[in-house]
């Protein structure tokens, strides 16, 4: 394939960001979108310019749109039911996070996927921020030493408005550990190259969206929360997760320590630092990233590098370096740490039945 289409499902926020990175991509193009709101069909269609095809129906994308791979960008209580219609077709598919909202589907999920023969991508866009790639790559060269303990910070802005505040309820998004950090919970299970063994977690809803009502619910989705993973290889990792701290320097810091060193990761200054036990200087390294990657979305540039690598799976019939299984796992520990708050105990991963 000269050129691979695409065709985008979902065009609200993150839909249109997969769109404006493929449109920097010489060798991709959006030939078709599918949304069934009216709005974010107009966003999508505006990005995407003329000759595009709209649908608001999904399903006649998929029977009837000229496209080699699919983006699913849709809420994530729709991401199990369009997948197994996409399953149903011989495209590539790159599903955005999390995989699912219910372990039960993840599993269903993976069972399918094994028999599809083209390949099928899980949206993990931190993976692909440079500094973390270079982060994961020094502990894994073994720069730090033996990896004893792994630290991840995000203090940010509270969650955005989605087309029918679907994600302000936990029953559609899996909750706020699985719908936002399943990102970093499958940091920690790449960066340690470990299995996740129990999670202990303490959270809360306490600032955010407490006045907000729809059809006369409250949102129920944590709002801040610790969380602690145990991996089987004895490394130990902790998420701190506040979503009311707009304007705080860095919105992401991360903080790999082994017993000969430590690596840190600041974004978005997009800085990594080494120091060293033995008292050699610290090396900082900084990632410039070019300006129209930057500023196509949210997420720094990675949606940009994802798709990349995502293209070059698909020409050369690779396997997928973000598969189902890592999709679901994070699902699984995002699950868990929901669970933990809710029930006030350490959940064993084995009790989610993965």
């Amino acid at each position: 394939m000269d050129t691979i289409r695409y065709g985008i499902i979902g065009t609200g926020m993150m839909g249109c960001e997969h769109l404006l990175n493929l449109n920097l991509i010489p060798d991709a193009r959006v030939t078709a979108i599918a949304d069934p709101n009216e709005t974010s069909r107009g966003w999508g269609r505006s990005l995407a310019g003329p000759g595009i095809e709209v649908y608001d129906d999904y399903r006649e994308l998929l029977r009837r749109a000229p496209v080699d791979a699919v983006v699913i960008a849709s809420p994530n209580f729709t991401h199990f039911e369009v997948l197994q219609d996409v399953f149903r077709t011989d495209k590539h598919v790159l599903v955005e996070k999390p995989l699912c909202t219910t372990v039960d589907h993840c599993r269903r999920v993976m069972e399918a996927a094994a028999h599809h023969r083209a390949v099928v991508w899980v949206g993990m866009e931190y993976r692909y921020m440079r500094a973390v790639d270079k982060l994961i790559e020094t502990v894994h060269n073994g720069a730090i030493g033996r990896l004893r303990m792994l630290a991840i910070r995000e203090h940010r802005f509270p969650f955005l408005t989605k087309v029918d505040n679907w994600n302000r309820f936990a029953r559609n998004t899996g909750g706020t550990l699985v719908e936002k950090c399943c990102h970093f919970f499958d940091l920690m299970n790449l960066i340690t190259q470990q299995r996740p063994l129990r999670v202990y977690g303490s959270g809360g809803h306490d600032v955010n969206h407490l006045d907000e009502r729809y059809d006369g619910e409250t949102p129920d989705i944590l709002d801040n929360a610790y969380v602690i993973v145990d991996f089987d290889g004895g490394t130990r990792a902790l998420l701190d997760l506040c979503m009311f701290a707009e304007n705080s320097l860095n919105e992401v810091e991360m903080a790999a320590t082994g017993d000969r060193g430590k690596a840190e990761v600041h974004i978005p200054a997009h800085r990594l630092v080494i120091t060293h036990r033995d008292g050699r200087s610290p090396e900082t390294s900084h990632f410039a990233i070019a300006s129209e990657v930057q500023t196509a979305g949210a997420h720094h540039g990675a949606t940009y590098f994802e798709h990349l690598a995502f293209i070059e799976a698909i020409r050369g019939g690779k396997r997928p370096a973000v598969g189902v299984e890592d999709g679901a796992l994070a699902v699984v520990v995002g699950a868990a740490a929901e669970r933990s708050i809710a029930e006030r105990r350490v959940i064993e991963i084995g009790e989610l039945g993965f």
